[in-house]
């Protein structure tokens, strides 16, 4: 005796639309905080989606979707950062042309997407005592503490065991209170005892 499922089953584009595409801007988010850079972040959102549509088979429809997008992300970011790291730097000679031709009277517009994202959340110590950790720390604090993953979600996505993420995070947290421990005193919190 065969069992059929009576529920209609979606074809790649619906369950592309339905179950992937709404996390768009989480992953923006997460690679914004990886690369800081928000061409960068655009490219890896949507290699990130290229790839998730195109392997959308090995995808179990009802899972988590977001944890399975994340590690197609992470695992695009490391790659990307390998790549670069071995290439030499390379400067755009129209880019040099234009900084030198750029009007000094003038003054340049700087528009950083972290502070709309994080007004009145996280001051700029915090951003830069959480820029300042290591990758793996900080990739641990960023999937936890502001997406909001669990231990299990976090150990799958960046492929470690549950105890390491737990150490990780542990380290990170530390690492943070001790980079932000003259910050805390100057905004008036005082040290446990």
């Amino acid at each position: 005796m065969t069992l059929v499922s009576t529920e209609p089953s979606l074809d790649k584009e619906q369950l592309f639309e339905q179950e992937l595409l709404p996390h768009a801007d989480a992953l923006y988010n997460f690679a914004y905080h990886l690369t800081y850079n928000e061409e960068d972040a655009n490219d890896l959102v949507q290699e990130t989606f290229m790839k998730a549509f195109r392997f959308i088979n090995s995808f179990d429809s009802g899972t988590n979707a977001k944890a399975w997008l994340f590690k197609i992300l992470k695992n695009g970011f490391i790659n990307e950062y390998r790549k670069k790291k071995k290439e030499p730097n390379k400067v755009d000679y129209e880019d040099v042309l234009a900084y030198q031709d750029a009007d000094e009277d003038k003054g340049a517009v700087v528009f950083d997407l972290r502070e709309d994202i994080f007004d009145d959340m996280i001051g700029d110590e915090i951003t830069i005592a959480l820029n300042k950790l290591p990758i793996d720390f900080k990739t641990v604090i960023l999937l936890c503490d502001i997406e909001g993953f669990s231990y299990e979600e976090i150990s799958k996505i960046i492929d470690i065991p549950i105890g390491t993420v737990r150490s990780r995070l542990h380290r990170a947290r530390n690492m943070l209170k001790e980079s932000l421990s003259a910050y805390a005193s100057k905004m008036g919190y005082k040290k446990s005892e």
